[in-house]
């Protein structure tokens, strides 16, 4: 009791106390993390030229990329196209304002027409463009948002309409501002004489040199002070961007010999009956196999991994290794377990037939409202859809020289009308299956109607192959993955390998353990893509956390295919690039000077033969060179060669040049000025179109390079 009100009477210092401790967690997060204490980490992605995106906007914005990329597109794939256009638009926007280039209202509205004229909302009885449908449409957009409305044939809110606006104001005023661009990048009539030139005028030369390679890499020494000091005399060329080294070793899940045999063992035990206890009637019930069952579609979706197809297959639909066997088989028999595409099989032949490999046919397709790719102005309903196709049936039947005039007015399937409704000849189970088994199982001339997802095609059969033996196969098939046991033993074979990593570096225990350690380099922050593992976002996020560091490790999981365990190798910092980084480039060039400079060495002759005898060379001949294309034969290309050529007279001879493969010495034998042309205009047009072509390109990489982007972006994804 004594301790209880000793508590009580300093409950408010105990309660100062925990508030303190809880302060200074919080501080010691924040100095952790020093963005959580500046509102651009928690709000904007971007800055560009004083400009904030908004990471509400930016994230609502990747939204709507992912859904137009559909599921095979990442998220990060959706955020670097908005990147990139948020970049484009605002770069752009800030040269516009510069300049003083707008869209004024009438342009505006001329921009909207042009882009928006196609589509049936924006039309009138006549089928002509109506603004006020347009004003209309727009004002319902406001009034419903944040809801969506139909357009053509997809959905639009109204914050999307206002971006799709500015993106179309937008890039009005980047033709403008391109045409005005490329108004001033014309070549002259000297650009035009100098190009012709440069492609014209030919020298020819004597010359013999010393390939570096006839002196061993190994009497050459070259030291980290000399690639650094190559590198501090190129700073420009090996600037880098933030980024990691990583490697990582896996841990895959995949099935072993023992569950390979255990599915090939459940497939066998499928063709047979067998008998189960039943709860429901308190005795055992016989379930019958796939050699018993009436019902083949409903035991094979019941025990495969892949749906029965009810439909005939040719031999070269098989699978290769096993077209053979398969094809010989006859109705009733089985063959499998096989291997196949990541499946065990086993197939029995249903059925067999005749039929042709290809057909031809043309028909008139009748859609109804609700009906698969049916237009928005489609309002029949089904019934009224069955009784056109019946009328136009009935005409085709009596007089089938009508068939092309009536798929002009009612067919609307817009990829057969220009050609009467015909698609020639093409394979089995091309077109959905109604369709595809009328036009197979039929016989030319054949005219009928026939319902699909599409509405109600009139079918005429124009042509048919030779029939061929086709089969109809039941095949169950069980994909070859790994067990329970096998998942649990890849678990703890990787805890195993995090365990040892505690007293051994990463590299030691994969060794010991017989792991293959693959090495990643130069990952950068935004990066999605492991080579080897495809997209693995989680583990470039945390390679450049701020808590880890050079060394450290982590496990992570692949669904579907087991652990990952990487390690971070290298932190390389924003800047020069680092001796052992650059080294693979630079070690070559200046090896290269050294060897230039022993072939040097003590060397007074100043002719071609003298150097070729010095140096036991042969001297060689060079015919018709021209400085676009800097090649000398039996030397390779030469650009520093060919371009000290162009520098001397006829018979005036080069000092020693340090060229691409070796050390070379020089004589111009003959010197052939270009041919003067009487006009140079094509010439100059040709080099303004060239120029042209790359404006675009190159004048928005020239202002994106001189602009101000701060990039937040790999705080958010």
């Amino acid at each position: 009791m004594a301790v209880l009100n000793k508590i009580r009477q300093r409950s408010l210092f105990l309660i100062l106390i925990i508030a303190l401790a809880l302060f200074s967690f919080v501080l010691a997060d924040l100095f952790r993390n020093s963005d959580a204490l500046t509102s651009a980490s928690q709000d904007v992605v971007a800055s560009i030229n004083g400009k904030d995106i908004k990471r509400v906007d930016f994230m609502r914005r990747v939204e709507g990329m992912q859904r137009q990329l559909g599921p095979n597109g990442s998220s990060t794939q959706a955020m670097n196209r908005v990147w990139d256009q948020e970049v484009r638009s605002m770069v752009m926007e800030s040269e516009f304002d510069n300049l003083g280039l707008t869209v004024e209202k009438d342009q505006m509205r001329e921009l909207l027409k042009n882009s928006f004229s196609s589509y049936n909302e924006f039309k009138n009885e006549d089928g002509f463009f109506d603004e006020n449908k347009l004003n209309e449409f727009i004002s319902n957009l406001k009034a419903i948002a944040p809801e969506r409305a139909p357009l053509g044939t997809f959905q639009i809110s109204y914050a999307e309409w206002v971006n799709n606006e500015s993106a179309v104001a937008t890039n009005a005023l980047q033709q403008d501002y391109n045409a005005l661009v490329k108004a001033g990048v014309g070549a002259t009539l000297f650009d035009a004489k100098s190009d012709y030139g440069q492609s014209n005028e030919k020298v020819d030369l004597s010359f013999a040199f010393v390939p570096y390679t006839t002196i061993a890499d190994s009497l050459v020494s070259v030291t980290k002070s000399d690639i650094k000091a190559y590198i501090n005399d190129h700073k420009e060329e090996f600037q880098v961007e933030e980024s990691r080294d990583i490697s990582y070793v896996e841990f895959r899940e995949t099935a072993t010999l023992d569950d390979e045999k255990n599915i090939k063992t459940s497939l066998v035990e499928l063709l047979d009956d067998r008998v189960e206890y039943n709860e429901g009637i308190q005795s055992n019930d016989t379930i019958l196999g796939l050699n018993s069952t009436t019902d083949i579609e409903e035991f094979v979706n019941s025990n495969s991994d892949i749906k029965y197809a009810n439909s005939y297959v040719f031999k070269s639909s098989l699978p290769k290794a096993y077209q053979d066997i398969i094809f010989d088989l006859g109705v009733g028999e089985n063959h499998g377990p096989y291997k196949d595409a990541g499946y065990f099989k086993l197939t029995k032949v249903v059925a067999e037939k005749n039929l042709p490999d290809s057909a031809k046919v043309r028909h008139i397709l009748v859609p109804f409202a609700g009906a698969s790719s049916a237009q928005a102005d489609v309002t029949r309903t089904e019934a009224q859809a069955k009784t056109l196709a019946d009328s136009l049936f009935k005409v085709v039947k009596r007089n089938r020289s009508k068939f092309e005039s009536l798929v002009t007015d009612f067919s609307s399937d817009q990829g057969s009308i220009a050609n009467g409704g015909e698609y020639d000849y093409h394979p089995y189970n091309t077109m959905v299956k109604p369709f595809n088994d009328f036009e197979f199982e039929g016989k030319k001339g054949d005219l009928g109607v026939v319902k699909t997802v599409f509405g109600f095609h009139v079918i005429e059969i124009l042509g048919q192959t030779d029939k061929q033996r086709a089969l109809k196969l039941a095949t169950l098939a069980q994909t070859i993955e790994p067990s329970e046991e096998t998942i649990d033993q890849v678990f703890n074979t990787t805890s195993k390998f995090e365990l040892a990593l505690q007293n051994e570096t990463f590299d030691k225990v994969a060794q010991d353990q017989k792991y293959v350690v693959k090495p990643v380099s130069n990952v950068k922050v935004l990066d999605e893509n492991i080579p080897g593992l495809q997209s693995q976002r989680a583990i470039v996020r945390w390679a450049f956390e701020k808590e880890t560091k050079s060394g450290d490790y982590k496990r992570f999981s692949i669904p579907g295919k087991g652990y990952v365990v990487a390690t971070v190798t290298s932190i390389n910092n924003e800047g020069l690039s680092s001796v052992e980084k650059a080294s693979a480039k630079i070690l070559p060039i200046i090896r290269n000077q050294k060897k230039a400079e022993l072939i040097k060495s003590g060397l007074t002759e100043n002719t071609v033969e003298g150097f070729a005898i010095a140096k036991s060379v042969s001297v060689k001949t060079a015919k018709a060179v021209n400085i676009k294309n800097p090649t000398l034969a039996g030397a390779g290309r030469e650009p520093k060669v060919v371009g000290e050529a162009f520098g001397l007279s006829v018979d005036q001879t080069s000092g020693l040049i340090d060229g691409q493969k070796g050390v070379f010495i020089i004589k111009v034998t003959a010197k052939e000025d270009a041919p003067q042309l009487d006009n140079y205009q094509a010439v100059s047009n040709r080099i303004t179109n060239a120029t042209t072509n790359r404006v675009n390109t190159v004048v928005f990489n020239a202002l994106k390079e001189a602009s101000d982007i701060e990039d937040y972006r790999a705080n958010f994804y």
